[in-house]
């Protein structure tokens, strides 16, 4: 097989309930050892796309591939428990009568001996064989996810479907769990399609995020261009706090407070949204009246009012009011930062990490 063959690989899928499409023309392609995350708001037809892959759910139209043969269409069917798919779910769905061995082991086939040697061999790996002949009840969350996921590879798996299954563990436990696991499924070289809503896990485990919105995808890429080069201002806050600044075009210019911003393409008379998260906002005090001298690439100072200023642990979130118009602006900035409400500020904005976007019709 070709290694640029995908692993897996669903081209149009679609999906509706009563008449609305949940999922709408989704295509994606996973190579073996690669992370894709399917990241959405909730409702948005991520795991409804999951079920298709796996086989519990029939999609309207479209097809799934494994390897380069087709599994599913509308006609043909590759029956669930035949199409080497792993699953693993928030809810651990450990059997509570069996033992750990019995967990992992279900639905191995093989003598006694062989399927005892691939638990062993699993338990091993997540570092719970002194919890063998335990029972679930006896584990903590954190036990129990690696005892699912020793399950779900079991069967050695070359694809696995993950649908939030970190969201019910400790913060504190979150990220070494998911480290381990993916260090694990990358050894096996497994292709695994994560499912999650939380943009901080998708950006610290994927190699891919498919960023998805009322059934579709939106953009795709690595995480780095998917942060830094949005398709739209709902991604930009999806990812992140974003401030907001509306201001209308002329000779390909958009006028704000804060100057001029490039707006190539964009007809004269079009309100366009200028976006910037709040760590990309610079904040000087107010100078005898003057702002600070205005540079090429921060454009120019506007004036601002301090609202309130919050303290968050490694940075301070501050809230100002503009000055022209009464827009809110949040600014964060490292470490402790407090000033009084009422305080004169001057703000600036890194025009190479704004974004602008005609405002929807």
């Amino acid at each position: 097989m070709d290694s640029q063959t995908p692993r897996l690989e669903i081209r149009n899928l679609r999906r509706s309930f009563e008449g609305r499409a949940v999922v709408d023309d989704v295509s994606l392609k996973i190579l073996p050892g690669q992370v894709t995350c399917l990241l959405g708001p909730s409702g948005c037809g991520k795991s409804t796309t999951l079920r298709m892959i796996a086989g519990v759910e029939m999609q309207d139209s479209g097809t799934i591939h494994v390897d380069g043969k087709l599994i599913c269409d509308t006609v043909f069917r590759v029956p669930p428990e035949r199409r080497e798919i792993g699953l693993m779910f928030q809810d651990f769905a450990l059997f509570p009568h069996l033992s750990v061995a019995d967990n992992v082991g279900y639905g191995l086939t093989g003598t006694k001996a062989s399927k005892r040697e691939r638990v062993e061999e699993l338990l091993r790996r997540v570092d719970l064989i002194r919890f063998i002949d335990g029972y679930p009840h006896q584990l903590s969350g954190g036990e129990q996810q690696r005892v699912a996921l020793a399950r779900a590879l079991a069967p050695r798996p070359r694809i696995m479907l993950m649908d939030e299954p970190f969201s019910g563990l400790d913060n504190r436990l979150r990220d070494g769990i998911r480290d381990e696991t993916l260090s694990i499924l990358k050894e096996e070289d497994t292709a695994v399609l994560l499912v999650t809503h939380e943009p901080d896990e998708a950006m610290r485990m994927a190699d891919e995020i498919a960023l998805m919105r009322d059934g579709k995808i939106v953009q795709q890429g690595a995480p780095y261009n998917v942060y830094t080069r949005p398709i739209d201002r709902a991604s930009v806050s999806f990812f992140s706090d974003a401030n907001v600044v509306r201001a209308d075009v002329t000779g390909a210019l958009a006028h704000t407070a804060f100057g001029r911003f490039l707006a190539p393409g964009v007809p004269d008379g079009t309100a366009v949204d200028i976006v910037f998260r709040p760590q990309h906002v610079r904040i000087d005090f107010d100078r005898a009246g003057k702002g600070p001298l205005p540079t090429a690439a921060d454009g120019t100072p506007a004036r601002a009012v301090v609202e309130r200023a919050r303290f968050m642990g490694n940075e301070s979130l501050v809230e100002f009011r503009m000055d022209h118009d009464g827009t809110l602006v949040n600014a964060t900035v490292p470490n402790v930062f407090m000033p009084t409400r009422g305080t004169v500020m001057w703000l600036t904005i890194r025009r190479d990490k704004c974004f602008v976007f005609p405002v929807d019709a």
